[in-house]
């Protein structure tokens, strides 16, 4: 990255989706919207910025078999960062990635500390595993370590039953949802099936990861709570082919991965309809790549939620969810720069012209 005392944004800056402004300058590190007085060595970038962009579901950190060496993991950020994803909300990792914070040139991460999951129900060596009796202790602890947010595991197949289900008893969620509140902790969970959801949203939860199982039946009480999804259409994209490798072995849990991922785009498209709040993830780490925020706009634009809505839960809305700044007068300077208008056109975002990270232009 090249550092520069002053940087002048020029063209159209989206401040807001309705907010368009002629330039923005960067000086030390942050932004500011008059011109400075005696600027010197300003480097100029042109084109269309948008704030940082956010990945709400992504995980730094974490391979397909569990934690990986600090090397992987700043290769996963780096490329994150290559396709201006900037903030992240790092929705469950065995690994301890505070070192990022220490680098400006990496992307902002918010941690969900690790996830928390049922006794061998969950994909080994990514979670705490665990009984009922003890999710309010360990929901503390990573209320604790992580940067406002608890991940549970909200269901997963049972093997005994050959299919998704529930993996915590309502009362046990109660009682873990209201501790990490009371910390001041927000708490999400993965639930890919239906059977979980009543409870978990009725037990005060803030938020859904993937939703693939939100049927009419809830979307009101969805709504009515204000609790957010992040559908990961990307990964879901994946459901005929997890189906396919179980079809043997688990019959009942493969159909029911076909038509969660058949439906998606009908879920996804009821939710936001209903005035549910839906942000971008994308689940990279694990099995999926990072660099894949462009690719989530574009699935919610297909699954018919408008592109300036779509482009807000990757930007100004996913920021202002999460607490973080966009492109406001004194913030980080952390903005992408790109071509053409994103609100025209989302696949834009496939292929930012310039990034620009804590005032400093990625080369």
């Amino acid at each position: 990255m090249s550092d520069h005392a002053v940087l002048h944004v020029k063209g159209r800056v989206l401040v807001g989706p309705e907010d368009v402004r002629d330039e923005l300058w960067v000086v030390g590190g942050r932004v500011c919207h008059d011109r400075p007085a005696g600027a010197r060595d300003v480097r100029t970038v042109e084109g269309w910025a948008l704030p940082g962009l956010v990945d709400a579901h992504c995980h730094v950190g974490l391979g397909a078999d569990g934690p990986v060496d600090a090397d992987t993991a700043e290769k996963q950020a780096l490329t994150d960062r290559e396709t201006g994803t900037l903030l992240i909300r790092d929705a469950g990792s065995p690994s301890d990635t505070r070192w990022v914070d220490d680098r400006d040139d990496l992307p902002k991460i918010i941690r969900a500390g690790r996830h928390i999951a049922r006794t061998r129900r969950y994909m080994r060596n990514y979670a705490h595993e665990i009984e009922p009796d003890e999710l309010v202790a360990y929901v503390a602890q990573e209320a604790r370590r992580g940067d406002g947010w608890v991940k549970l595991v909200g269901d997963w197949i049972d093997r005994d039953l050959g299919d998704l289900s529930a993996c915590w008893p309502r009362e046990a969620v109660e009682a873990a949802i209201a501790e990490a509140h009371r910390l001041g902790a927000r708490v999400t969970a993965h639930c890919f099936a239906e059977s979980s959801l009543r409870d978990l949203v009725e037990a005060g939860i803030d938020c859904i990861e993937h939703a693939t199982g939100l049927t009419e039946d809830l979307i009101p009480l969805f709504a009515e709570r204000g609790v957010a999804i992040v559908p990961t259409l990307v990964n879901i994209a994946t459901f005929p082919q997890l189906a396919a490798g179980g079809e043997t072995k688990y019959p009942r849990w493969s159909a029911h991965m076909r038509r969660l991922h058949e439906r998606r785009y009908d879920t996804v498209r009821g939710a936001y309809d209903a005035g549910i709040p839906v942000y971008v993830g994308t689940d990279a780490g694990g099995s999926l790549a990072h660099g894949l925020v462009a690719g989530e706009v574009a699935e919610l634009v297909t699954a018919g939620i408008p592109p300036v809505a779509a482009l807000s839960a990757t930007s100004w809305g996913a920021r202002a969810w999460l607490g973080r700044p966009g492109l406001e007068e004194g913030a980080p300077a952390d903005l992408v720069v790109y071509e053409s208008d994103p609100r025209a056109d989302v696949r834009v975002l496939a292929a930012p012209r310039r990034v620009v990270l804590n005032g400093a232009v990625v080369e």
